[in-house]
């Protein structure tokens, strides 16, 4: 129903090109995408001076698209209505993501003339898709390439088309569920475009199996969310495989809030609603995104902080280690987090700078491994490209300078910055409401000194200075390392760069000097074996633990090919050669398994020998279990109020709430058989 009140246009929306503006340090441009959007917010609105502008809109839009036959990417978009050529092969999701929704829903309220030319865009632009076919990895572009795919043969009366979008997400959930989350993992930002293009397509499609897959799909991928909320800061908890300044240092609104919208809005299911609110104060989750290339997680929640480390980088926009942590009074929640940079590069207040040493975005130019166990983690860098530089270091990072209330050095109380850490010393900041404890490990200096230094660098924006721990393999004349590079007749190894994180609340140690001889107490065992020159055959393996109170935590890689060999953590020191695994999830109220069973707390899951996963919730008495298989099997689910017995199916849920049971479900074969408790008695 079309709303009596025009739409409040953004404030930036630009009257003379009818599109949205971007101002940037390079001039005004327009994102086609965005128009897409207004657009269709306009033609949902609904109202006879909305249709008027949405007509103007789209006109611009469309003329964003590329149509010429001969040009290769013939039905894609440019990103900017400046733009000549297409760039961003995306820019055809983003904008048919809007355009197909629009026409599926209102399309009478456009011109009959506008609506052959979008009906034309849109079957142009799904003619790139199908071209394309984006790699499945690519996480929240194949959602859309799905979405779009979908609706769109929905939209143009296209069975093949459809049908091919239908395939892709069975592929895609093929994929996924091979080690438990996306490949592009916990994203404030791109798990956010998974999350919308699942629930728009489950909302939309008239494909009953693909919405109850897209229902599914969903519902696994907002758990995930949703136990990364934290809940003493409601940031969105890392590691991210992705993520932008603003949200890595909390200038965005809390993500806690999106998914409460989402929640109370539909987008996502009710349930999720106790995986915010019905959980310990402490616990840990862990997560796979791909074992075979090292890709998974571990978040561990503490009522003032959540830290979360991965296992591996996942490229330049990863945060591999990093913490949000309460800072009563301050205008937000303090934040940690960690960069391998060349060349003293820093923040800047440019998106797209021309001085490659100050971005907007501060991008991860090492490799990394790392392992963590509850508030404990050992974080390994090492350089990710030769060439020539003068500077190279790992920093850690504590944003906002003027909230760190105490930094301590061994015993010594640190006044003044910069300052110089002997090595051998545990580096202690105090921060809001919680203790950091950093011990410098093994480092390879490259040149003629590596300093560790604590020092002050201006944030973004004016945001104040941020406090950097900078731990140096090199600092001198620029050079290129010919022992660096391989293939190459010198090379003995990556340079190491390591060090030793804990964390704690702050009530728990009276100062800083008490947290860091509590460190000190543990026992740090690092072998390294000795340099030789590589012909592509042998290992050099480093290896790192730290142990105390019965508990080790290591992790051992080869430097010649940098490669993980092994990690261990919350184990007896005796047993500490133990190897850790690659869960799908686990946590205390939800787990995954390919292995038939789950099990939380009092509730069991049994299905078929593919994915299935299990959400607790004892005090809310609601429990939910899926199963991702392809094929139908027998599923049973047994919960502290009673038992549910589906005869057969495929992907699909068992919700059990008080009693009350709802199965959506691919395949289902006969009447789910639901016994309560009180049945029994």
């Amino acid at each position: 129903m079309a709303s009596t009140h025009p739409l409040s246009l953004p404030e930036d929306f630009n009257p003379d090109t009818h599109m949205i503006a971007k101002v940037t340090e390079n001039g005004v441009f327009h994102e086609s995408r965005r128009g897409a959007r207004l657009a269709a917010d306009l033609v949902a609105n609904g109202t006879p001076s909305d249709l008027e502008l949405a007509e103007k809109v789209l006109d611009v839009v469309l003329s964003c698209q590329e149509t010429r036959p001969e040009d290769p990417h013939y039905g894609n978009f440019m990103w900017m209505l400046e733009d000549d050529v297409v760039q961003d092969l995306n820019a055809v999701e983003f904008n048919l993501e809007h355009l197909i929704p629009m026409m599926l829903q209102h399309a009478e309220r456009l011109s009959a003339a506008m609506q052959t030319r979008v009906l034309e865009a849109i079957r142009l632009g799904l003619d790139e898709i199908r071209r394309l076919d984006v790699l499945v990895a690519y996480t929240n572009i194949t959602l859309l390439d799905i979405l779009n795919t979908c609706l769109g043969g929905e939209l143009l009366q296209d069975a093949e088309l459809a049908a091919r979008g239908a395939r892709k997400l069975v592929t895609w959930m093929a994929f996924t569920d091979q080690h438990g989350i996306p490949f592009e993992y916990n994203s404030p930002t791109y798990t956010a475009v998974t999350i919308r293009a699942l629930a728009r397509l489950a909302a939309l499609v008239q494909d009953a199996d693909t919405r109850i897959r897209a229902q599914t799909a969903l519902a696994r991928v907002g758990l995930s969310a949703a136990l990364h909320i934290h809940s003493g800061t409601d940031r969105w908890a890392g590691p991210h495989s992705r993520a932008y300044h603003p949200s890595i240092v909390c200038e965005t609104e809390p993500e806690g809030a999106l998914l409460r919208r989402w929640i109370e809005d539909g987008t996502l299911p009710a349930w999720l609603a106790d995986a915010l609110s019905q959980r310990p104060e402490t616990f840990q989750i862990v997560e796979t995104a791909c074992a075979e290339r090292d890709l998974g997680i571990t978040t561990y929640h503490s009522p003032s902080f959540a830290l979360g480390v991965s296992v591996k980088e996942a490229g330049g926009q990863s945060n591999v280690m990093l913490a949000h942590y309460g800072r009563p009074g301050a205008a937000r929640p303090g934040v940690f987090y960690t960069r391998y940079l060349l060349n003293d590069k820093w923040l800047g207040d440019f998106y797209h700078a021309t001085d490659r040493t100050k971005s907007r975005n501060l991008i991860e130019e090492g490799r990394f491994y790392g392992v963590q166990q509850g508030p404990r983690a050992i974080g390994l860098y090492t350089l990710g490209r030769s060439g020539a530089f003068h500077s190279a270091k790992a920093n850690l990072i504590w944003t906002q300078c003027a909230e760190v209330d105490e930094i301590y050095v061994g015993r010594q109380r640190v006044e003044d910055l910069p300052f110089d850490v002997p090595p051998g010393d545990v580096v202690v900041i105090g921060s809001g409401e919680v203790w950091f404890a950093v011990m410098p490990l093994t480092r390879t200096n490259l040149g003629r000194e590596a300093p560790i230094r604590l020092i002050q660098r201006q944030g973004a924006n004016d945001d104040g200075a941020d406090l950097v721990l900078e731990l140096y393999n090199y600092r001198g004349s620029e050079k290129r390392f010919w022992e660096l590079s391989w293939p190459g007749a010198f090379y003995h190894g990556a340079p190491q760069c390591g060090f030793y994180l804990e964390m704690a609340e702050r009530g728990v140690y009276p100062d800083g000097a008490t947290f860091a001889e509590i460190v000190a107490t543990g026992t740090f065992l690092e072998y390294t074996e000795a340099p030789f020159t590589y012909a592509g055959e042998e290992e050099r393996c480093w290896r790192v633990e730290y142990r105390r109170a019965g508990q080790a935590l290591g992790i051992e890689v080869d430097l010649m090919a940098w490669k993980l060999k092994q990690r261990w953590g919350g184990l007896d020191a005796a047993a500490a050669d133990e190897c850790a695994g690659w869960p799908m999830l686990d946590a205390p109220m939800a787990r995954e398994t390919r292995t038939g069973s789950v099990q939380v707390g009092d509730a069991r899951l049994a299905c078929g020998r593919e994915a299935g996963w299990l959400f607790a919730s004892p005090q809310t008495e609601r429990y939910v279990a899926a199963y991702h298989g392809l094929l139908p099997a027998p599923l049973t689910l047994n919960v502290p109020g009673g038992r549910v017995e589906v005869p057969a199916m495929g992907t699909g849920t068992v919700v059990w709430d008080r009693g009350e049971v709802t199965v959506e479900a691919v395949g289902l074969t006969g009447a789910p058989k639901v016994v309560c408790d009180t049945d029994r008695a």
